[in-house]
C-alpha cells in the first residue's frame, strides 16, 4: 500500500502539474477563505472521445445546484458570517479522467504530500460533494480517507462504504442500497408476489444491490427465480426469452440509468409484454422512459425514488446565472475535466430537468457549512479568526450534524449514513408521469403507505400474480418440488395436524394430546373430556339397580331365616345361601365405582369387590353343583368320596381355599401393576374418554380362578341336567352360567367396537346383570315356592321326587341287564 500510494504520490504531481487549469472566474471554480470540492457527472468520456456538452441535463442541474447552494451561504448573515466559501468543481465524466481532478483537490500548493510523510501543510479543500456512482465513490475514497477529509456523497449507494474502518470519513445525504432494497422487498411483499426476477448492473452498484436482496428476502416467501448481471454487451432479448420460459412477472431492475434505459427500450422493441417493472431510483422517474412510445406494452412500472424537494431561489438563479463557455482546446480538456459547453442548455430545461437528487446536493453543501460554522465557533454574526482549521475537524462536526434544512432534518447515524429523509413510491400513469402513490420514511419512525387504488394495472383489474406454483388452499401444506421454496405440490394436512401458514407453511404441526382437528384444518380445537357421571340418568338407573339387588338379598336371607329349616332352603346350600347373598352384595359395590371422575381408588375399588366376592359366589356354586351330583350318582358309586368329603368338611375347605387364592392373586396382580386413571386419547379424535387402564397381564392372572371355578360349575351343573324334574338346582345353576357368558360376550364384543362414556355404563351393567343371574334365576324361584307353593317345601314331598328319581334308574339299569 505504502509502494502504491508513493507512485501515486509522484503521478500525481506531475499530471498536476502538467495539466493545471487556467483558474479563472468559471463555474467551476470560486475563490473563498475554505474550499468545497465537488464532482459531477457533468459528461461521459468513452473510447478516448470527451463530450463537451451535458450529458444529460439532470447531472448538470445537480451543479448548478452546488454552485447556487454556496453563493446562498455566502449572502447569509447566520452561517459563516464574515468567512467565504469557495469551490473546486471537477467534471467526474470518467475512470481514466477522473484522478488530475481528485490529485487537485488532494494537493496543496500544486503538490501531493505523501503518505509516509509528516503532515506539515493540508490542501484548502475542507471536504468534497460527491461522486455520484458507487464505483467512482470506491475508487477515489481510499484517497480521501488518509487525510480524513470529508467525502459526503448525495448518490452513492452501496453499502460497502458504510464500513467506517476502510471509510471512516465517507458519509452521505442519501440513504444505502440497503433502505432501498428493504422498500422493494416490502413493496414485492405488500403485493404477495412470491416469484421473482433481479436484473442489476455488473458493477458495485448493482452486485451490491442483489445481495442486499438475496438477504433481505431471506426468511420471506419471496423466490429469486432469475438473476443477471447487466453490462454493454448483454443480450437483453435472450434474458426476456429466459424471464418468459419461467413465467415471472415481476421484473426489479437495479441498474444505473443508461443501462436501464437500454434494457426497457429493448423490452419495447421485442415486445415484451405484461409484466410489473419495479425501479430503483436511477431511472424510477425517467421522463423520456415513462413517455416513450409502447412503454405501455411492456406492463406497469412502479418505482421507488428520492422525493423531490423544490428549493426556493433555485429558478431564478438559474434565470440569472451566467451560461459561460470554457472550452479552449480538446488536448487541454482530455485532463482539465473543468469545462462545459453548456450554452444550447436553456434555463427552462435546466429547471424542468429531474431534481430528485438536487435536495441531495443542497443538503450536502449545507452540512459541510454548518459543520464549519460550528468547527470555527461562528456565533453574534462572526467566526473565530484564532482557529486552524483542518479536513478531521469538519468531520468530526459532520458526524454531528443535527440541524433543519427546508422542513427536513439532516443527520448522520454511526456510519455515516443518512438517517433521516424518506422514499417516494410511484406508478408510471397512463399519462407518462410518475406519479407519487405511497412512502417510505425513516424518520422519526419507519413508516410504509402504498395507495393501492391509484394504481392501474395492466390487467385492468386485479393485482397481478407472480407465482412459481399456485396458493396452496386453506388447510394444505407446502411440499417443496425443487431447489426454489415457492414451487410446490399441496397436500393436505390429516386428522390430528393443522398449518400455520404465517409460521411454516410446509410442515403439518401436530395438535397437542389434548386437542383435535379435522383433516385440512388451520387450528386445533380442544378435545370434548367424556366420562358417565352420577348425575347421567343412566348411571343413576343403574345404582338404583345395585341398590335393589342390595335390597333384595336382604330380603331373601331374611326369609331364607324364617324358613331355614325346610328342605327348599336346605336344598339351595342352607347355610351356603347367606354366603352367597352377602357376596353377590359386596360384589355389587363395585357398580358405583363406573361412575365419576376416574380416581386411583375409583379404578381399584372397580373391579377388587366384584373379583373377590363374585370367586366366592361361583365356589359355592362348584361346591353345590358337586354336591347335587354327588348325592344322586357318585355317593352310590364311589361311596368313599362321599365320605371323605362329608368327614373333611369338603365344602368349607373348596371354598376357604378359592377366597385365599383369589385374594392371594389379586395382591400379586395389584402389586404388579394396580388399574389407574386413563386418558383414552386414541379411540376418537374429538374425544378424551376418562377410563381406567388395566395391565392385560396383571388382570389375567386375577382372573384365572374365576374362569376355571365357573368352567367346573358348569361341568358339574351340566351333569345334573337329568335330575328329578322338580329338584331343579343344577338347571338354574346352569341356566345361570349361560346366561352370564353370554353377557360377557355381548360385553366384549361391544368393547371391541366402541370406547365411548357409554362403554362404562355398559360394563357395570354386565357386572348388576351378572349378580342379577344367580339372584332371579337361583334364588327368587325359591322364595315364590316358599311363599306361593308351601305344600312343595315338605320333607314328605321331596322324598316323593327322590324315590320316584330312585325307581326310574333301577328300572334303566335292568332294561340295560341282559
Amino acid at each position: 500500500m505504502r509502494h502504491f500510494l508513493t507512485s501515486l504520490y509522484l503521478l500525481g504531481t506531475f499530471l498536476h502539474t502538467l495539466t493545471k487549469c487556467t483558474m479563472s472566474a468559471t463555474d467551476f471554480h470560486l475563490d473563498g477563505d475554505y474550499l468545497i470540492g465537488g464532482l459531477f457527472n457533468i459528461h461521459y468520456a468513452s473510447g478516448g472521445l470527451y463530450q463537451t456538452k451535458p450529458q444529460a441535463i439532470d447531472y448538470y442541474q445537480r451543479f448548478q445546484m452546488m454552485r447556487f447552494a454556496v453563493e446562498q451561504i455566502n449572502n447569509s448573515t447566520y452561517i459563516l458570517p464574515n468567512v467565504s466559501l469557495g469551490y473546486d468543481i471537477f467534471d467526474h465524466c470518467s475512470v481514466t479522467k477522473n484522478f488530475p481532478g481528485i490529485l487537485n483537490l488532494i494537493s496543496v500548493n500544486g503538490l501531493i504530500q505523501s503518505w509516509f510523510e509528516p503532515l506539515k501543510n493540508f490542501s484548502r479543500v475542507m471536504a468534497v460533494v460527491g461522486p455520484f456512482t458507487s464505483t467512482d465513490a470506491l475508487t477515489i475514497a481510499p484517497l480521501f480517507m488518509t487525510d480524513l477529509i470529508p467525502l459526503v456523497s448525495y448518490g452513492v449507494g452501496s453499502s460497502r462504504l458504510s464500513n467506517k474502518i476502510k471509510f471512516p470519513s465517507f458519509l452521505r445525504t442519501v440513504h444505502s442500497n440497503d433502505g432501498m432494497i428493504e422498500v422493494i422487498v416490502k413493496i414485492i411483499v405488500h403485493f404477495n408476489w412470491r416469484w421473482v426476477a433481479f436484473l442489476n448492473s455488473d458493477d458495485d452498484y448493482g452486485r451490491d444491490g442483489l445481495d442486499l436482496f438475496i438477504k433481505k428476502i431471506d426468511g420471506t416467501h419471496i423466490c429469486l427465480a432469475y438473476t443477471k448481471a447487466l453490462n454493454d454487451n448483454t443480450n437483453y432479448s435472450q434474458i426476456f426469452q429466459q424471464i418468459e420460459a419461467q413465467k415471472i412477472y415481476v421484473v426489479i431492475v437495479f441498474a444505473p440509468e443508461a443501462i436501464s434505459e437500454a434494457l426497457v427500450e429493448t423490452a419495447v422493441q421485442v415486445n415484451f409484454r405484461n409484466k410489473v417493472w419495479i425501479a430503483c431510483d436511477t431511472w424510477s422517474i425517467n421522463k423520456r422512459l415513462s413517455k416513450m412510445k409502447g412503454i405501455r406494452n411492456i406492463g406497469t412500472v412502479l418505482g421507488v425514488s428520492q422525493p423531490v424537494e423544490t428549493v426556493p431561489g433555485f429558478n431564478n438563479f438559474i434565470y440569472s446565472t451566467k451560461r459561460q463557455t470554457f472550452f479552449k482546446n480538446e488536448a487541454q480538456n482530455v485532463f482539465c475535466n473543468q469545462a462545459c459547453n453548456c450554452s444550447y442548455a436553456t434555463p427552462e430545461d435546466i429547471i424542468s430537468a429531474d431534481s430528485s437528487y438536487s435536495f441531495t446536493v443542497y443538503s450536502a453543501v449545507y452540512a459541510i457549512a454548518h459543520s464549519l460554522h460550528n468547527a470555527l465557533q461562528c456565533g453574534d454574526g462572526k467566526c473565530s479568526d484564532n482557529i486552524t482549521m483542518f479536513p478531521y475537524m469538519v468531520l468530526e462536526e459532520l458526524k454531528k450534524s443535527n440541524f433543519t434544512l427546508l422542513n427536513q432534518n439532516i443527520q448522520f447515524d454511526e456510519n455515516g449514513d443518512f438517517k433521516s429523509g424518506s422514499y417516494a413510491i410511484v406508478f408510471w400513469n397512463q399519462t407518462g408521469d410518475a406519479q407519487e402513490i405511497g412512502f417510505y420514511s425513516f424518520y422519526p419512525s419507519v413508516q410504509f403507505f402504498i395507495n393501492n387504488t391509484m394504481i392501474k394495472w395492466y390487467t385492468d383489474g386485479d393485482v397481478p400474480t407472480s407465482f412459481c406454483s399456485a396458493e396452496c388452499p386453506i388447510g394444505y401444506v407446502q411440499k417443496q418440488t425443487g431447489i426454489h421454496k415457492c414451487c410446490f405440490n399441496c397436500e393436505i394436512c390429516p386428522n390430528g395436524t393443522y398449518i400455520n401458514v404465517t409460521e411454516d407453511p410446509y410442515n403439518c404441526i401436530n395438535c397437542k394430546d389434548t386437542q383435535w382437528s379435522e383433516k385440512g384444518s388451520t387450528s386445533c380445537d380442544l378435545r370434548v373430556v367424556e366420562y358417565m357421571p352420577f348425575t347421567d340418568s343412566w348411571a343413576i338407573l343403574i345404582m338404583v339397580g345395585a341398590w335393589a339387588l342390595v335390597a333384595m338379598t336382604l330380603s331373601m336371607s331374611v326369609l331364607f331365616v324364617v324358613n331355614y329349616n325346610t328342605p327348599v332352603v336346605k336344598s339351595a346350600g342352607g347355610p351356603m345361601c347367606f354366603l352367597i347373598l352377602g357376596c353377590l352384595s359386596l360384589s355389587s359395590l363395585s357398580v358405583f365405582f363406573y361412575f365419576g371422575k376416574p380416581t386411583v381408588a375409583f379404578c381399584i375399588l372397580r373391579y377388587l369387590p366384584f373379583l373377590l366376592f363374585y370367586t366366592i359366589c361361583l365356589a359355592c356354586f362348584v361346591v353345590r353343583s358337586f354336591q347335587i351330583v354327588c348325592i344322586f350318582k357318585i355317593a352310590a358309586k364311589v361311596p368313599k368320596l362321599y365320605s371323605w368329603w362329608i368327614k373333611y368338611h369338603g365344602q368349607q375347605l373348596v371354598i376357604t381355599v378359592a377366597f385365599i387364592t383369589e385374594a392371594f392373586l389379586l395382591l400379586i396382580s395389584y402389586s404388579y401393576a394396580a388399574p389407574k386413571p386413563y386418558q383414552d386419547k386414541v379411540w376418537y379424535p374429538d374425544k378424551i374418554i376418562l377410563d381406567c387402564e388395566i395391565n392385560p397381564k396383571a388382570i389375567s392372572c386375577s382372573v384365572i380362578l374365576p374362569l376355571l371355578l365357573c368352567s367346573l360349575c358348569f361341568v358339574f351343573s351340566y351333569m345334573g341336567k337329568d335330575l328329578p324334574k322338580n329338584y331343579n338346582e343344577a338347571k338354574a345353576i346352569t341356566f345361570c352360567l349361560l346366561l352370564l357368558i353370554f353377557t360377557w360376550i355381548i360385553f366384549v364384543t361391544q368393547y371391541m367396537l366402541y370406547r365411548g362414556k357409554f362403554i362404562l355404563m355398559f360394563n357395570a351393567l354386565v357386572v348388576l346383570s351378572s349378580l342379577y343371574s344367580f339372584l332371579l334365576w337361583y334364588f327368587l324361584p325359591k322364595c315364590y315356592i316358599i311363599i306361593f307353593q308351601p305344600h312343595r317345601n315338605t320333607p314328605k314331598y321331596f322324598q316323593g321326587l327322590i324315590q320316584n328319581y330312585t325307581k326310574t334308574i333301577a328300572a334303566s339299569n335292568n332294561d340295560v341287564s341282559p
